[in-house]
């Protein structure tokens, strides 16, 4: 499945959505709130966190994505990302990008790239969360 515009309907696969739902509820549960919480600080029903969380969601509405996105504190590039939403002024970190876009690859591999890449970014001093903004135009 290749990269879908936010608008587009198609579905994420099952892994996709339960990676996504995994990231959100970690997230959430790390920021200390309940559901109950985000769906108020986001404006939608309880129930449409407890999908998000569990992966029912195969293809979740653009704009609740990134309001949860927003209250979370996460990059809306990164969840998009995981989507397989594309986002056309940002980009996703190296993490969230690597994970998507070579998901075949399985995951103790993909952590061995993620820790080489760490270890060569830490020796040239760069960050892997991406550019600042204004560093990728030149």
């Amino acid at each position: 499945m290749g990269i879908r515009n936010p608008g587009d309907h198609d579905q994420m696969d099952e892994e996709q959505a339960k990676k996504l739902g995994a990231l959100l509820k970690q997230t959430r549960e790390a920021r200390g709130l309940s559901m109950r919480q985000l769906a108020k600080l986001v404006d939608v029903r309880d129930v449409t966190i407890l999908r998000f969380e569990r992966g029912d969601q195969a293809a979740p509405a653009p704009d609740k994505l990134a309001r949860i996105a927003n209250v979370l504190g996460l990059s809306l590039a990164d969840v998009y990302a995981l989507a397989d939403y594309a986002v056309p002024n940002d980009l996703p970190s190296f993490t969230p990008y690597l994970r998507t876009k070579y998901r075949d690859l399985p995951a103790d591999e993909i952590d061995k790239i993620q820790a080489y890449a760490a270890r060569l970014a830490r020796k040239h001093g760069v960050d892997l969360s991406g550019p600042a903004p204004g560093q990728d135009e030149a």
